[in-house]
């Protein structure tokens, strides 16, 4: 395997635990905060280096040069291929621009060197490829929103027992497909299945994703559910071992709760609810796109994991700026805050219609795609997806007029958008509209990705000739479309 010019994958997971250790402790909770905004700005410099160093290589899968966990476990630990190469700075960015926005009235209350801890194993999870491994990372993944609901004194049962239930499944399934007879591989990739379906909060197992919104810090619920990482395990864990009907089960299961989360988004009357169901309804369509296992679906499944983490993101972020001047917002009242803070309205609604695919948005190109592959999959699929986009339009412009439009808020105190939300903000409107603009690069590489994906599922599952030419035809007709270079 191809190394890597320097460990910028090394580095990228470590920096974020030395920020936390430099933090743990320290009462001025301001430094706090400048500390953890520089290491996680460090972190994204690390996993934007580790991308380009990737895409010079021209490989489809590198790991750091000095390995010394490496060199440790007997092989490489930290990897970096086609699928999670954009994915980590999209994790560094993600945790930047949260703890960037959050404001001087919510510093007390979230907790920077959890947060650290936990940006370093989201990006450690990006970085594995090893069942086992990832097995583990996924684990732990789930404990900083815990221990962050007993510290604030909030009820942990929910989300506890879901997530024991979530670990339990992928390890017990994990080590039937991994140690176990080969006749009861099925039942191991079953219990992966039902395990990544717990961790997007597949209905009717969601509740604890409304439980961590209800209770937990908006940022800390919103950094747990917007990477999407029940996505990254479906890829690596349930995909390549598990058999057809596994998979059509993922897209039933995928189906009904997404158009059920876009239902229920449309209708709810507390704001923290409807962003977490229209999170559960955009996490539940990108696994339909990875059902179909055809290089066009999951090209569009792919490219809207990108466009919809950072699009939801903004979303929430704007709703935390909102929750951080007027409390807890409640979507049956009209709230007038336009007059307030016009920048937040507008980008708000850039956001929100960017997550549905509007024309012009990061999103617009994948969701077609998205559309196009599922439709060549399953007809009744692709209806169901323009239905989902169609309730979740609707939802996100019910929420625009609700928070901004209405009435006059009359405020003693000035509520226009900080600095640093500024920056924040401007930074995920240039993605946004500039990934829109010029996606070609973008979209080259998730087909490729995608074509790994679809490579080594081949591997274990021989299809038939006719699945084979119809595959080939689909791929040869949209390579022509997007332009995939040889």
């Amino acid at each position: 395997m191809i190394e890597l010019h320097l460990p910028w994958l090394l580095l990228t997971v470590l920096t974020p635990l030395i920020g936390a250790a430099s933090v743990f402790g320290l009462k001025d909770h301001e430094a706090v905060r400048q500390r953890a905004i520089l290491a996680l700005a460090t972190t994204l410099g690390f996993a934007l280096a580790a991308w380009a160093d990737f895409a010079l290589l021209k490989t489809s899968t590198a790991h750091d040069r000095w390995d010394v966990l490496g060199q440790i476990a007997g092989r490489p630990v930290f990897q970096i291929d086609t699928l999670s190469g954009p994915l980590l700075p999209l994790g560094a960015l993600l945790y930047l621009l949260t703890a960037l926005a959050t404001p001087r009235t919510k510093i007390r209350r979230f907790s920077f060197a959890w947060n650290l801890v936990s940006a370093s194993i989201l990006l450690a999870t990006f970085c594995c490829h090893s069942p086992g491994e990832l097995v583990l990372l996924l684990s732990l993944g789930t404990i900083p929103p815990l221990v962050e609901l007993r510290d604030r004194q909030r009820p942990t049962s929910v989300f506890a027992i879901h997530m024991g239930l979530f670990v339990a499944l992928i390890a017990s399934g994990w080590w039937l497909t991994r140690y176990a007879q080969a006749e009861v591989s099925g039942a191991g990739a079953l219990l992966l299945l039902a395990g990544v379906l717990l961790r997007s909060g597949i209905a009717p197992v969601h509740s604890w994703m409304t439980d961590l919104f209800e209770h937990a810090t908006f940022g800390t619920a919103l950094l747990f559910v917007t990477p999407m990482v029940g996505a990254y395990a479906a890829v690596h864990l349930v995909l390549p071992i598990a058999p057809g009907w596994v998979i059509r089960s993922l897209a039933i299961a995928s189906i009904i709760t997404s158009i059920y989360a876009a239902a229920m988004a449309s209708v709810q009357k507390e704001a923290r609810r409807f962003f977490c169901y229209i999170v559960l309804s955009h996490s539940s369509l990108i696994l339909i796109g990875l059902e179909t296992a055809t290089p066009v679906g999951l090209t569009g499944s792919l490219t809207v994991w990108l466009s919809d983490a950072l699009a939801l993101a903004g979303f929430g972020l704007t709703l935390r700026s909102v929750e951080a001047r007027i409390g807890r917002v409640s979507l049956a009242n009209y709230h007038g805050m336009y007059e307030h803070t016009p920048t937040l309205a507008t980008f708000f609604l850039l956001t929100g219609l960017a997550s549905v695919g509007f024309p012009g948005a990061f999103g617009f190109v994948g969701s077609e795609l998205l559309v196009d592959g599922a439709v060549e999959a399953y007809p009744f699929v692709g209806t169901a997806v323009v239905l989902i986009g169609a309730l979740n339009g609707i939802a996100v412009m019910r929420a625009y007029f609700r928070l901004f439009t209405g009435v006059r808020h009359a405020s003693s105190i000035s509520l226009k958008i900080g600095a640093a939300e500024r920056v924040a903000v401007m930074i995920l409107t240039v993605l946004i509209i500039g990934g829109g603009l010029f996606p070609q690069r973008l979209i080259t590489s998730r087909y490729r990705a995608a074509a790994e994906i679809v490579e080594t599922r081949a591997l274990r599952f021989s299809p038939s000739e006719d699945e084979l030419h119809s595959n080939e035809v689909v791929a040869t007709d949209r390579a022509e479309v997007i332009r995939i270079p040889d």
